[in-house]
């Protein structure tokens, strides 16, 4: 999360006003524009076939990087286990011609850095291929284990799966002849799970390649559809008071109704007036109050204690905040706001919002690029490609950059139990995700 602000303060991303006129904040991507979608797709060319060749060919050696990949630790605040996984993969993205380098982050934002890899050209689309080095979860269950079709291992399926595919889809480009020229840029970030609080300073390297693109492709987990829009995060906390005084007196005229009834009653308006809205969800994380409390913003952690004859003069609580875009986050800050200033009699309370992932809300351009994966879907023979509900998915690194450019997510592997010690991947999925990003990025990159 960023440092804690008062509602108003606004981010310093452009926004592509022209592009998003006509989208509501509440639309629904279940269903494409018309005509977005092709019945009939074009059959894979000569070129095409090599390509899907290719990674059919080389799904073996590919199981075995991701092999590799997954067995070193790379927990977000393992520092040096990211920076392991950057030291992996670089040299294969140097084999290919592109150039390479670790951007690493000031000691202040206490993460591990960036592996960024270039390919230069003048040809076609300018792509942006992003993934991320670090997982959410360590210790025992972690490294790799395969049952037959699937595999267990922290970041099997988010996402250095992910990773494996952006590397082979390039491989299989490159053995066709079909990388030449090209402009890719590869962004492997060391910290999607976890990018702690300077957001400004640990995403502006990703920021900077999204203005040299046209076009972003994420690669986390394949979750059946196309994901054409994304919703934000954000935080909220909210700090309550109320006079102290002996419990018998709290209902009488004059007395407080004390923190604790004040907390309860904000939280539950929030839930009563704002829990239908599609697509935004606050979630109550954590929350401690009473006579003696103590609070630790940087931990979420803190105590309480208190006496049944004592009226509680302190609440401290927080939790996230989602949503589809930014008119309907500055909308629900403003009514949550709202709500926080109806006080209970001897009480006050106040609310700060803390910025996170900005929202990638859906845009023509994105269902013009679902669109084309769907054609690829189908000349592939794997079926039509619908766009997601974005309910379903949480924030990423890619909605930093779709105020920039046509973006579509969800171009990984399948997995399953995600974040957890019982993370699975589906080792079939591998090779024909790689083939639909490969041709994918074929078919843009020959895009004028």
């Amino acid at each position: 999360m960023t440092p804690i602000h008062t509602l108003g303060v606004t981010r310093a991303l452009a926004t592509r006003a022209a592009v998003l006129a006509g989208f509501s904040a509440l639309i629904l991507v279940t269903a494409p524009p018309a005509g977005a979608q092709q019945q009939n797709a074009p059959p894979l060319s000569k070129v095409e076939q090599r390509i899907r060749d290719y990674v059919r060919s080389h799904e073996a050696e590919q199981i075995d990087l991701l092999e590799k990949a997954v067995n070193i630790s790379s927990g977000t605040l393992n520092l040096p286990g990211v920076r392991a996984v950057g030291k992996l993969f670089e040299p294969e993205f140097a084999a290919l011609g592109f150039e390479t380098k670790w951007v690493a982050l000031p000691d202040a934002v206490g993460r591990a850095g960036h592996l960024f890899a270039e390919h230069k050209g003048k040809r076609g689309k300018r792509l942006l291929l992003i993934g991320h080095l670090d997982t959410v979860f360590e210790g025992e269950g972690e490294r790799f284990v395969r049952y037959d079709s699937l595999a267990a291992g922290a970041g099997g399926g988010d996402m250095k799966g992910g990773d494996l595919v952006i590397l082979y889809a390039l491989k299989a480009l490159k053995s066709a002849g079909a990388l030449d020229d090209t402009r890719i840029i590869v962004a492997l970030t060391g910290d999607e799970e976890d990018a702690g609080a300077l957001f400004d300073v640990s995403r502006k390297p990703l920021i900077d390649a999204a203005r040299r693109s046209d076009i972003a492709l994420a690669f986390e987990e394949d979750a059946g559809k196309g994901t054409v829009a994304r919703r934000g995060m954000g935080g909220w906390q909210l700090v309550v008071t109320g006079r102290q005084a002996h419990s018998s007196g709290i209902f009488s005229q004059g007395a407080s109704f004390g923190a604790i009834y004040e907390a309860a009653r904000i939280l539950n308006e929030f839930r009563e007036k704002l829990s239908g809205e599609q697509y935004l969800t606050f979630n109550p994380a954590v929350i401690v109050g009473g006579t003696d409390v103590t609070y630790d913003s940087s931990r979420i952690a803190g105590t309480a204690a208190g006496k049944d004859n004592i009226i509680a003069p302190r609440v401290f609580a927080r939790g996230d905040l989602r949503f589809i875009s930014r008119e309907q986050e500055t909308k629900a800050r403003e009514a949550m706001s709202a709500i926080v200033a109806q006080h209970l009699p001897g009480t006050s309370a106040t609310i700060t919002f803390e910025d996170g992932n900005p929202a990638m809300p859906p845009t023509k351009g994105n269902y013009a690029l679902l669109a084309t994966l769907d054609s690829v879907s189908r000349a592939l023979g794997q079926g039509p490609v619908e766009a997601l509900d974005p309910g379903r998915r949480g924030a990423g690194d890619i909605s930093f950059v779709s105020d920039y450019v046509d973006a579509l997510d969800g171009l990984g592997v399948k997995g399953m139990r995600s974040h957890t010690p019982d993370e699975r991947v589906n080792l079939k999925s591998i090779a024909p995700a790689t083939e639909r990003a490969a041709i994918l990025i074929y078919r843009l990159t020959r895009s004028p």
